[in-house]
């Protein structure tokens, strides 16, 4: 997994972000916040449908990547486009982890982990904050 260099398309001030988030998304998608493992909301939700980005409202995930990692966060084996989400070096509280961030609006969603079901191996681990979910039919 590398480092995105792509800039977010959309861009906006931090006081427009806090006027258009709830101060939970707020914290986690600006200030790259987690929200405690089994109180967000999805991580139990295993309805059809689409789950899209709470900043931007650009599509992430689907229902049909998502399973049931046991971590208490939302948990999808790929997006639902390859570029969907960019990839980023995390060094924070002692560990090397991978951000993952909505390539849209630089949102923070949550980290990917090479742990995950086939067929690609990978845990995306997603804040349920970050999201809002779209059920389809």
């Amino acid at each position: 997994m590398t480092a995105s260099t792509t800039a977010p398309k959309i861009v906006k001030s931090d006081a427009e972000w806090r006027e258009q988030l709830t101060p939970e998304q707020y914290r986690i998608l600006r200030e790259h916040g987690t929200e405690r493992a089994f109180t967000g909301p999805y991580w139990d939700n295993f309805e059809k449908g689409l789950y899209r980005c709470a900043a931007c409202d650009e599509p992430l995930f689907v229902s049909d990547t998502k399973f049931d990692a046991g971590c208490g966060w939302p948990s999808y084996f790929e997006p639902v486009k390859a570029d969907a989400v960019t990839e980023h070096r995390d060094t924070a509280f002692g560990m090397v982890r991978t951000e993952i961030r909505c390539a849209n609006c630089g949102g923070h969603l949550g980290h990917v982990f090479p742990d995950g079901p086939k067929p690609t191996g990978l845990r995306y681990c997603i804040n349920g904050h970050s999201m809002v979910f779209e059920p389809i039919g």
